[in-house]
């Protein structure tokens, strides 16, 4: 029996309200020009779009919202019913709640019922996990659709009475680096032309003996007092690991092909910061391949960023053109990444 080639039906993402720019955030945080200057130069990033409304605190959206409406255009995108799901799969570090899971109130706001649905725990790399497990669970046969569903929401973790002043730099940058959004795609392993073949999808821990690049902490009711910060990122470890992890991965993808660095014509790299994203590009050396990059305008938005990505690049790409895409989580070192193909 021939293995099914899995491919990518749709993608379709949503972010929440207007974009903040560096400027309004620098404001927000009481801060002088000084702070855009430093965002400017060395992060990057000049927007991001939050959930929370700066002015008045009130939270505008959750997971689920921005996640209901990226599904639903995924689907209607790929001219697909609710029955014609039968696997959903979404990944997320930030989740709405810690239960109900937040895959399962997507699903019921899309119409969707009696299938499988799982929904992972994971940071930058969690799109690329949630596609392996749909990738390997569509080539078993067992399912023909999955909607594969990835994003997050800041709200949490954003403190309108916050001393900017006061910030530990591995606390500082955190403030700058993220936003909210999330994106859907339909995999599927029915022939639907003109769509891109899913080849291969790679994630391997690698934080064996390693501290970890980034915590965030989930404050419970019996320690939400204790004196110690909810987000803390090693942000020099990160930029000594990332471009050489992202190397690897790169490597192993083209590897497992049997493609050469001239054959890609499409690179979707890591999207940790605009700055880091210039210097990994650099550290890749693919000759042929145009960037896709977004995290300059959308900010780190984690887990909903290579669909970000792949909404801008497959309406580009040609019958033949070949796309490699790289993340790599620092929390507890995880490379990642997929290889497709327009068909």
């Amino acid at each position: 029996m021939a293995v099914p080639q899995i491919r990518i039906g749709s993608v379709a993402t949503k972010l929440p309200g207007p974009p903040v720019d560096n400027a309004r955030l620098g404001t927000f945080f009481r801060a002088s020009g000084v702070f855009e200057q430093w965002v400017d130069t060395f992060i990057g990033t000049r927007t991001r779009h939050l959930s929370m409304d700066l002015d008045t605190g009130e939270v505008r959206f959750c997971l689920a919202d921005l996640a209901e409406e990226a599904g639903r255009k995924a689907m209607k995108a790929a001219g697909l019913a609710p029955g014609d799901i039968d696997l959903v799969i979404m990944s997320t570090s930030m989740p709405d709640t810690l239960l109900p899971t937040t895959v399962n109130v997507v699903a019921d706001r899309l119409g969707i019922d009696g299938v499988a649905s799982y929904q992972l725990q994971s940071g930058c790399t969690g799109a690329m996990q949630a596609m392996d497990i749909a990738h390997q669970m569509l080539l078993t046969g067992r399912h023909r659709t999955a909607l594969v569903i990835g994003g997050e929401m800041c709200a949490k973790h954003i403190d309108l009475d916050l001393d900017f002043g006061k910030l530990s730099p591995g606390e500082l940058v955190n403030t700058v680096l993220f936003g909210d959004g999330a994106g859907a795609a339909v995999l599927t392993a029915e022939a639907m032309p003109g769509t891109a073949v899913l080849h291969r999808v790679l994630v391997q821990c690698v934080g064996h003996g390693k501290a970890p690049g980034q915590i965030v902490e989930w404050f419970g009711m019996g320690d939400r007092e204790k004196k110690r910060s909810a987000l803390y990122e090693d942000f020099k470890a990160i930029e000594e690991n990332v471009p050489l992890l992202s190397a690897e991965a790169l490597k192993e993808l083209l590897d497992g092909q049997g493609w050469r660095a001239f054959d890609v014509a499409w690179l979707l790299p890591p999207q940790l910061s605009a700055r880091m994203t210039d210097r990994i590009v650099s550290h890749l050396a693919l000759p042929q391949a145009q960037e896709i990059s977004c995290v300059a305008e959308t900010g780190n938005t984690a887990n909903a960023l290579p669909f970000f990505q792949l909404e801008r690049a497959l309406p580009r790409m040609k019958a033949g053109d070949r796309a490699v895409a790289v993340a790599v989580e620092s929390s507890k070192w995880i490379k990642s990444g997929f290889a497709l193909e327009m068909a």
